[in-house]
C-alpha cells in the first residue's frame, strides 16, 4: 500500500502559481528528463512505501490543494557536507478535494486513508472552476 508525503508550498499563493513555478524550473533544467525535483533537508526513511504509488501533497495557503506523484527519492550530500534529499516528482499537478491543514515544518507522512481524494472523483467538474471559487465553496462546506 502506498504512503504519501505532505508539505507546505511556501511562497506560493495558488495552484496556478505552483504550476508556473514547476514549468519555469523544468524549462531552466539542462536535461530533457520529465521530472520535477524538490530538494528537502531530510530523506524519508520509508522511501520504498512512497515509491509504491505515493504522492507529495501540497498545502497552499492553509489548505491541501494538489499533489504530484513521487517517482524517486535521491539522498545526497551538498557542498557544505549537509545531507539533503531530492524528491523526484512527475511535473503534472493533480487537484485534490481542498482540505484545511495547519502549518508545520518540513514534511510529514500521509496515509492513504488520510489523503484527500482527487478533485475529479470528489466533485466532478470542480477542477474547471477558478481556484478562488473552489476555496469559497470549501469554506462554506459545499465542496
Amino acid at each position: 500500500m502506498p504512503l504519501h508525503l505532505i508539505k507546505l508550498c511556501v511562497g506560493c499563493d495558488s495552484v496556478k502559481e505552483l504550476e508556473g513555478w514547476i514549468k519555469a524550473r523544468m524549462k531552466a533544467r539542462k536535461t530533457r528528463a520529465r521530472e520535477h525535483i524538490h530538494t528537502t533537508r531530510m530523506a524519508p526513511k520509508r522511501a520504498d512505501e512512497l515509491l509504491d504509488g505515493g504522492s507529495l501533497y501540497w498545502v497552499i495557503r492553509g489548505s491541501v490543494m494538489c499533489r504530484q506523484q513521487l517517482i524517486g527519492v535521491r539522498p545526497f550530500v551538498d557542498k557544505e557536507g549537509v545531507g539533503r534529499c531530492r524528491l523526484v516528482l512527475k511535473p503534472k499537478v493533480v487537484l485534490v478535494a481542498p482540505r484545511p491543514h495547519r502549518a508545520f515544518q518540513g514534511w510529514r507522512y500521509l496515509t492513504v486513508k488520510d489523503a484527500p481524494p482527487d478533485l475529479d472523483r470528489a466533485a466532478p467538474g470542480a477542477a474547471n472552476m477558478p481556484e478562488t471559487l473552489r476555496r469559497e465553496l470549501r469554506d462554506l462546506g459545499l465542496l
